[in-house]
């Protein structure tokens, strides 16, 4: 296998990153991205390659000093296991903290994974983060309606 390396996401790798993302978004891994959102996302995101080839991504949104997030986790299936997802998660968390922010959350279906990478439930005692959903989809807009395959 060549070499891993883990590099900032550029405004213009947006083209091969919305490409390498499409499988992900069509199984509902993550959520759809325009070119104008995926470029925003590589203002602190890192793109992990092998061989020349985007392998992983990720990328942090802060939110305040105190919070950000890590986005759009996806690792290529042929390279999974091989750390590629440790190494793009580790360098969302050492640009969390040369930003200065205190924690960094990840919403997950892979709860062990996050687990392995030293994330674990903050806050104190039987608390719970909850959430609200404001419309059915994250794609419909404020008063439209969806059409039904």
């Amino acid at each position: 296998m060549s070499e891993l390396t883990v590099r900032q996401a550029l405004p213009a790798d947006v083209p091969a990153l919305a490409e390498f993302l499409i499988p992900f978004v069509a199984v509902g891994r993550l959520l759809p991205r325009t070119h104008d959102e995926l470029e925003i996302l590589t203002k602190h995101g890192f793109i992990a390659e092998i061989g020349g080839r985007i392998a992983g991504f990720a990328a942090l949104e802060i939110y305040s000093p105190k919070l950000g997030e890590l986005r759009s986790l996806a690792v290529s299936p042929i390279y999974q296991g091989r750390g590629v997802g440790r190494a793009v998660v580790q360098a969302v968390i050492d640009r969390a903290r040369e930003q200065n922010v205190f924690e960094v959350l990840a919403i997950t279906s892979t709860e062990d994974f996050f687990r392995k990478c030293g994330f674990d439930f903050t806050l104190p005692g039987e608390r719970k983060a909850l959430f609200y959903q404001t419309r059915p989809s994250y794609l419909e807009k404020p008063g439209e309606v969806l059409a039904e395959d």
